[in-house]
């Protein structure tokens, strides 16, 4: 379905080993500060993954608009709520 599988794959398994190394971190009791600072990375990660899909689902809703404009608009509305929902 996403065009950019490939890329959206490859960021998540970035996230997955930035988590692995949190998780080494507090093993390791590494200072509270580092590990906070390393979630927050992860954190922004995992957003702009969600900001891609987001994007990508109304790249395909624009170019490939349904007949019934009701349903087009709430698909879209859907869309930017993942955005804007926290």
């Amino acid at each position: 379905m996403y065009s950019c599988n490939k890329q959206l794959l490859n960021r998540l398994k970035r996230a997955e080993g930035q988590i692995r190394g949190i998780h080494k971190m507090i093993e390791e009791q590494k200072d509270c500060s580092d590990v906070i600072t390393q979630l927050s990375a992860v954190r922004s990660s995992v957003d702009r993954i969600m900001g891609v899909i987001v994007a990508e689902n109304l790249m395909h809703c624009m170019e490939h608009p349904t007949s019934d404009y009701d349903e087009q608009l709430k698909r879209m509305e859907q869309a930017i709520q993942l955005i804007i929902k926290k």
